[in-house]
């Protein structure tokens, strides 16, 4: 799989899913389990940082250093999917540094989490551009794979949530640690541009949104498989960001709009389940077409062998 350049970039969801489980740790189970669940988020967290940006940087030198060359037509927006992971690894890092007793820890994990997201916001966007001129130069991709229209927004949506709540700790963590201390209103500096920019990215969002649903529109109907997960984690994302603004700002907008979309993802994921559970009872959803290669692979008589087949006697 890992040879596969197209199928490897699924592999930025195991790190992204198990962030998820983190932060689903730092609402559900720290406020009743005390210290120890504390340390166990911080610890798992920085687990699934260190896979985040390994899948991150790995993949995209894997991408770039392929022996054959990737034709434009080939590029799709799952192309995302290993940036993404860093980015949710930020999101959740700024979930368990509001836990964390020791400040010292929480500024650490506060900044390390503002360089995965440096990291991997910015390589985001490029990789948009290029997924743009992909669509422009040979328009939207087959009925298989269009569902990949709707991961823009998991990045757009998770980076501004995640630069967000990192502003909204560092308002807290920045003065206690007298993290710069000839400008005690850093943090406040750092959550107003956090939601700036946020704001931005959001609305940037919403454009990829009506780009997918145009997409959906005009390729109906197309078969369900697997890749109608990809539904799910960019609108629970652009959702989560929705919520937050109606947290921040005085305005009922966004707090409609954000369980508008929270109720929309919960009623797509039970649709996509109880299509996966179908799936998967007759036999016809999974695939794994990265184990072509493999048997290609296998096929191949090694040098050796070829060497050994003429020297043996032939009956």
């Amino acid at each position: 799989m890992i040879a596969d350049t197209v199928n490897s970039l699924f592999l930025g969801t195991i790190p992204m899913g198990f962030a998820t489980l983190v932060s689903a740790w730092c609402s559900l189970c720290i406020p009743y389990w005390g210290p120890w669940a504390v340390t166990f988020a911080w610890v798992c967290w920085m687990i699934d940082s260190v896979v985040a940006v390994a899948v991150t940087i790995s993949l995209t030198v894997l991408l770039i250093s392929a022996s054959h060359r990737q034709a434009l037509d080939r590029i799709t927006a799952v192309q995302l999917l290993p940036i993404a992971a860093s980015i949710v690894a930020a999101g959740t890092g700024a979930r368990v540094a509001e836990h964390l007793p020791d400040l010292d820890n929480a500024l650490g994990t506060i900044l390390a989490s503002y360089v995965m997201w440096g990291m991997a916001t910015p390589l985001a966007m490029t990789v948009l551009v290029m997924y743009y001129t992909r669509l422009a130069l040979h328009k939207l991709p087959p009925r298989e794979i269009v569902v990949s229209s709707f991961l823009p927004l998991g990045p757009l949506g998770m980076g501004g949530y995640s630069i967000t709540y990192l502003g909204h700790v560092s308002r807290t963590v920045f003065p206690q640690t007298r993290f710069f201390s000839d400008l005690p209103i850093a943090g406040d500096i750092f959550f107003i541009n956090g939601v700036f920019i946020a704001l931005i990215m959001w609305a940037f969002g919403l454009t990829w949104l009506c780009f997918a649903l145009a997409s959906i529109y005009k390729l109906r109907p197309f078969p369900f498989n697997m890749g109608w997960w990809g539904f799910t984690f960019p609108l629970g994302v652009m959702a989560l960001s929705t919520m937050e603004f109606g947290n921040i700002f005085p305005s009922l907008f966004f707090k409609v709009l954000g369980t508008i979309f929270a109720v929309a993802v919960i009623l797509l994921w039970c649709g996509v389940a109880v299509g996966t559970a179908k799936g998967a009872w007759n036999g016809r959803l999974f695939n794994a077409p990265c184990l072509r290669n493999l048997t290609k692979n296998e096929d191949k008589p090694s040098p050796d062998g070829a060497e050994k087949e003429k020297a043996s006697p032939q009956t």
